[in-house]
């Protein structure tokens, strides 16, 4: 791993700042609304403010001289998935921690930050320090984007729908869909060294990549109700055997959050629930929170198809991304000659290579400064409340 900071940044800087942004993402929210977990797949947001410092303290400061925890009993509570340190409370019953409350959370945060504040500035001078509290910065903004996606299903899972911010995003223009071709070729991908970047996006490496052409946007809303209006939820043909399954169990006929009509069809959706709440829908505005599924169908029934995750890594030079993330035709494996991180963070990324498929470019709700082209995320095929979308891309 090779860590940076912004050379405007100081590393207490960027760690306060980093810190500081995950409390204002939680401001607006009430204690309530912090320890509620709405599905298993997602967390409360109490449970995100915690782990993050659970984090720091466990990975950093417990092995720093004369560093004592602020509770024993939460490296219990708010461990993840790290087998080799010990025992977790289950992630679906996060939901059930009602103690420690969030003014407990917020002391324990502040505690941690303390300790931080010196273990950051003697790092500059140890990268066995440096590097961990640069991987923890990183962490806790993917956990930032998580504050988002968990309450927005949250809040949707409330019959008040309530908003989490009172101001709406402003209307799309019509954007016109282009195509940008690529000749192909054998191209470099992965992250080139400089920086931070994740294990899952190394080693730079080379692969063959066959001439296509790539679309300018993701697709709109309003292309997408084209698909729905041409029964695009009960044409079978047009999906993957596991996909017409979900379609079938789970009764899929939008997206996820569009609101049905009030003769409770589905047909021509025109509300959305989003982060303000209900609105009306965007047609220009690209559409989100599909599952792979339902991009991989909505590509066949246009004719087209899902770039592979090479593909769009190396056409990145000519998109526009970060308005969602968007789903590839490449499932999540390791990258030739991959090697995890160190330690404790060998957990990190690479027992999750299997079974998921790979989405690129970020979305409105990456936190600023955390997207890069060769950001790698990944989701099961199925999962639709995160922000993600479609673009679609064709062979030459």
């Amino acid at each position: 791993m090779k860590a940076a900071v912004l050379p405007s940044h100081t590393l207490a800087q960027a760690y306060a700042q980093v810190r500081a942004f995950s409390e204002a993402l939680a401001a607006p929210l009430t204690a309530e609304d912090c320890a509620i977990q709405s599905m298993p797949d997602a967390s409360p947001v109490k449970w995100h403010l915690a782990h993050t410092s659970w984090f720091f303290e466990t990975v950093i400061l417990s092995k720093l001289p004369g560093y004592k925890p602020f509770d024993s009993r939460f490296a219990f509570l708010f461990n993840s998935y790290y087998e080799a340190l010990g025992p977790r409370h289950p992630r679906p019953r996060r939901g059930l921690l009602t103690r420690p409350g969030l003014d407990e959370v917020m002391a324990w945060r502040a505690h941690v930050d303390a300790a931080m504040h010196a273990a950051c500035a003697d790092a500059h001078s140890d990268e066995d320090l440096r590097d961990p509290i640069i991987l923890g910065l990183n962490h806790e903004q993917q956990h930032q984007e998580l504050i988002l996606t968990d309450i927005k299903h949250a809040f949707f899972s409330n019959p008040l729908l309530p908003a989490y911010r009172a101001q709406a995003a402003a209307p799309r223009a019509a954007r016109k869909l282009e195509w940008h071709a690529h000749q192909g070729g054998v191209v470099a991908i992965g992250h080139d060294g400089s920086g931070f970047a994740f294990d899952n996006e190394s080693p730079r490496h080379q692969v063959l990549v066959r001439p296509f052409r790539i679309a300018s946007r993701p697709v709109s809303n309003g292309e997408y109700q084209a698909f729905i209006a041409d029964g695009g939820y009960r044409r079978a043909e047009l999906w993957l055997s596991d996909g017409w399954a979900r379609v079938q169990d789970e009764h899929w006929e939008a997206p996820l959050y569009w609101l049905k009509d009030d003769d409770g069809s589905a047909k021509e959706n025109s509300f959305v629930f989003t982060l303000s709440g209900a609105q009306p829908l965007d047609s220009h505005a690209p559409v989100e929170h599909v599952s792979f599924y339902e991009a991989a169908a909505y590509a066949a029934w246009a004719g087209k198809r899902l770039p592979t995750e090479f593909e769009w890594e190396s056409a990145s030079p000519m998109l526009d991304h970060g308005e969602v993330w968007e789903w590839t035709r490449s499932s999540y494996d390791p990258y030739p000659g991959f090697k995890a991180f160190d330690g404790v963070a060998a957990e990190y990324n690479g027992k999750f290579m299997v079974g998921q498929m790979v989405l690129r470019g970020g979305s409105l709700a990456t936190p600023p400064g955390h997207i890069r082209p060769t950001y790698r995320n990944f989701f099961p095929p199925q999962a639709r409340w995160q922000f993600s979308g479609i673009r679609l891309a064709e062979d030459i």
